[in-house]
């Protein structure tokens, strides 16, 4: 019987249900020793909290950097709190101020105008494989178009991709997945290094702007926003492109395939996607800290507590989704899910995530409808606190 969380181990990522189950039953709010925070699990208990920043705070929650070494944290300096100003990572009044700022390059209008460019970006992509025959789906065809459609939005040129992509991965290794000491300082190098190409990026955009969020977002610095506000904005938003909505795609497609539900039918895209973003979901859930003495379920949380809402657990909550280890493409509620999380810090980029999700989906179903697993090859989940994502994904058509 599994008593703990474990980061460390397979079924972390890839089938905590049966444990998240029982503490939902018998222990809604958990004390994890091996996180070193207490766990809510029920969906009521996360929404509310997501609700309650008064109570759950989110100021510092994303810089989960406990497991760096002393080593480590004098490496990094300043820097070891980086997302210390980033709009999910603070609470009100500065938390309005930053959302409204992010949200004018995130119109309905502006998003929407996205969805042409992702579509050829997928279709260029499978232009160049489907004569293959086979492809690894994780690096190969889940994670390019994404990239690609990121860098543009942001400013990225496109000389500078892969960059940007290695870089992302290591510092949401060394953030965010538990690592050992001399790895810890690789990934810290490479985390700096990357730190200074955005700031690089930002000062080019300040002397020479164009039409893209980098410039937009600088324009605003000295009157709503500082340097380091927009350095911040633009590695996160980054991190979503490269590294989160590709990993979902992949979660996806993998629940597709082994529920004998591809090709997707047009008109059932959208809800497929949520209904995968439910029971597949790339983000596990969201640390706060609790600002007072909090009392839930006959367990009391200290004031300074760290508190993770387990979103993981509550798209699988039996009071909200029933049969929730079923995958029902028509599940009238999917959408229902907090992978995008709830309240005030719901994601600014959740419209155009979706978009993507359903384009991708739209595209690859008609390009590659005899999509199929590659027999007898493992499925393996990377380890992490807080994403779900696979390390591959071989396919064949």
């Amino acid at each position: 019987m599994i008593e703990d969380f474990d980061v460390s181990s397979d079924w972390h990522v890839a089938a905590p249900y049966d444990f998240l189950r029982g503490l939902r039953r018998d222990r809604p709010v958990f004390r994890s020793e091996h996180l070193g925070a207490y766990v809510l699990t029920r969906y009521a208990d996360v929404r509310a909290a997501y609700g309650d920043p008064r109570r759950f705070s989110s100021k510092g929650s994303l810089t989960i950097s406990r497991s760096l070494t002393a080593r480590t944290r004098e490496k990094l300096g300043e820097h070891g709190s980086f997302l210390s100003s980033f709009v999910a990572n603070v609470d009100p009044p500065d938390h309005t101020r930053l959302r409204r700022s992010v949200s004018r390059a995130f119109t309905p209008r502006a998003v929407a105008a996205m969805e042409g460019t992702f579509r050829r970006l997928n279709e260029d992509l499978l232009d160049r494989l489907v004569a293959r025959g086979e492809a690894d789906f994780v690096s190969e065809i889940g994670h390019e178009p994404s990239i690609k459609l990121t860098a543009r939005f942001i400013g990225v040129p496109e000389s500078d991709e892969a960059f940007v992509q290695a870089h992302v991965k290591d510092w949401f290794q060394l953030f965010l997945s538990p690592q050992p000491p001399e790895r810890q300082l690789e990934l810290a190098d490479s985390f700096l290094t990357y730190l200074d190409y955005v700031d690089r990026l930002v000062a080019t955009r300040a002397k020479d702007p164009k039409d893209d969020f980098a410039s937009l977002m600088t324009s605003l610095i000295g009157e709503e926003l500082s340097h380091r506000e927009v350095v911040e904005l633009i590695s996160t938003i980054l991190l979503g492109g490269n590294d989160t909505v590709p990993n979902q795609l992949g979660n996806t497609v993998l629940r597709l395939l082994r529920e004998d539900a591809w090709p997707v039918r047009p008109e059932l895209v959208a809800n497929a996607a949520e209904e995968c973003m439910r029971i597949d979901g790339a983000s596990l859930g969201s640390f706060r800290y609790a600002i007072t003495d909090i009392s839930l379920h006959g367990v009391e949380i200290p004031k300074g507590s760290l508190v993770l809402l387990s979103t993981d657990s509550a798209a699988h909550d039996e009071s909200v989704f029933p049969d929730p280890e079923r995958f029902l493409i028509e599940r009238p509620n999917a959408a229902e899910h907090m992978v995008f999380g709830y309240g005030i810090h719901f994601c600014v980029g959740a419209a155009l995530g979706r978009l993507q999700l359903r384009t991708a989906l739209d595209v690859l179903g008609r390009r590659l409808p005899n999509l199929r697993l590659v027999p007898g090859r493992p499925i393996a989940y990377r380890r992490s606190l807080v994403g779900r994502g696979l390390t591959s994904l071989p396919v064949q058509w």
